[in-house]
């Protein structure tokens, strides 16, 4: 956990630097992909699914031990030999589960967090999962275990697979020529997170290619189709947290409404975004007809507000760190309670910056949070360690923090609504 913790510090830093950097690059070519609200619940997301990896709040149904354990017939070194078959084999899983993330109503779930953002840019590749709790596919690594790749292989080259998806979220790399026949490129994976008719559900492979044009689901991205992106029904929120649970939620709903007790049990495995019949009417929720015309979520916000929730993701960006640097110091249960302050946070803010009126509790249950753990622990986790009147200062911000929700809300969210980049 804790050296986990520390490698991401870093994956962290450089995401985020390259996160800059595409921002600039943007603004002074005149293409400007990554508004400021997006990129903060991109990153915001990002954050929550880190602290949810160093916890490991998952379970799997089987693990890769196991089946190193019980079908090897080799045992291989690691080695590079061992590395590429553990390479590949990560690729051809990672494209199966993806697809049928796509495919089967109840694993979208996990994965519509990352297609939410209606931008495409290396932010919105920070947009990761909380709510997959039990991982289900293990046994499509059979072949890396059979021919005896180790499980510290496997450990190693895992990562690897999923950070290198980071590059091609953007829209500035435009067609690559040959590398295009073998790798995934920002073309192809812009076709991915389009809702273009012509381009739904295409291109569901990670690293190589080749598997989208094996198994029949490539599509190259068309000069005369601009990709439009998003989901068809829309999130309308900033706040990750309620986007992880929102398909979810729908499909817990249409179970419990549906008269047809067969459906209560086959509406998770339908293709995504089955509903009953007569549900769209009946329940109707928001959906785009026209990829082409529809009004993007909160593209005009106010100043203030937008300075505000920089600043608290800041906040959160250096409470994370601190978390994931001195996990050891920490220690357990301790750690736990720490994500659950970050995730509070990251709730509070998100909701203040979708203008509700509720964002108040949730910034109200943070400070009285953030106040039982020093009165619990004597000091933040330890920070007094690193400087005498921590304490201080978190209380202050933490009061201060409350004090600005408060001035947001009774204000009506600064009604003026202010164009920005």
């Amino acid at each position: 956990m804790a050296e986990y913790g520390r490698i991401l510090v870093i994956v962290m830093i450089v995401f985020l630097f390259l996160v800059m950097i595409e921002k600039i690059y943007g603004y002074y070519k005149g293409e400007d992909t990554a508004p400021y609200m997006d990129s903060v619940s991109s990153i915001s997301a990002g954050m929550i699914f880190s602290v949810k990896a160093v916890l490991n709040i998952s379970v799997s149904l089987l693990t890769y031990g196991w089946l190193y354990n019980n079908v090897a017939i080799f045992q291989l070194e690691a080695n590079i030999l061992a590395f590429v078959i553990a390479f590949i084999t990560i690729d051809f899983y990672g494209y199966w589960t993806h697809r049928i993330a796509h495919q089967v109503n109840f694993f979208w779930n996990h994965h519509v967090i990352h297609h939410s953002s209606e931008e495409f840019n290396l932010a919105c590749a920070l947009r990761q999962p909380v709510s997959l709790f039990v991982k289900f596919f293990t046994f499509i690594l059979l072949p890396a275990a059979f021919l005896g790749v180790p499980p510290v292989v496997m450990a190693v080259a895992i990562p690897i697979q999923f950070y290198s998806q980071f590059w091609y979220h953007t829209r500035h790399i435009k067609k690559m020529g040959f590398i295009e026949k073998i790798l995934v490129t920002p073309s192809h994976h812009r076709v991915h997170h389009a809702i273009n008719p012509e381009y739904m559900d295409k291109n569901h492979s990670q690293i190589f290619i080749i598997w989208d044009k094996l198994f029949g689901t490539f599509q190259e991205e068309l000069d005369t189709v601009p990709a439009i992106f998003g989901v068809t029904r829309p999130a309308q929120t900033w706040n990750p947290i309620r986007i992880n649970f929102q398909h979810i939620s729908l499909l817990i709903l249409d179970a419990w409404r549906t008269e047809k007790w067969e459906e209560k049990f086959t509406i998770w495995f339908k293709p995504t975004g089955w509903r009953p019949e007569n549900f769209e009417i009946k329940y109707p929720v928001n959906k785009i007809e026209n990829v082409y015309d529809f009004k993007k979520y909160g593209t005009q916000h106010s100043k203030k507000l937008m300075y505000w929730a920089i600043a608290q993701m800041i906040f959160t960006l250096l409470a994370i760190t601190y978390m994931f640097n001195n996990i050891a110091l920490i220690g357990l249960p301790n750690v736990f309670i720490y994500g659950a302050f970050i995730f509070i946070t990251v709730s509070s803010y998100t909701e203040l910056m979708d203008t509700r009126r509720f964002s108040i509790f949730w910034e109200s249950l943070r400070f009285v949070f953030g106040i039982g753990i020093i009165l619990y622990l004597g000091d933040w986790f330890g920070l007094n360690q690193i400087f005498s009147f921590a304490n201080y200062v978190i209380i202050s911000y933490l009061t201060f923090s409350l004090l600005i929700t408060i001035y947001f809300v009774s204000t009506d969210f600064e009604k003026e609504k202010i164009a920005i980049a």
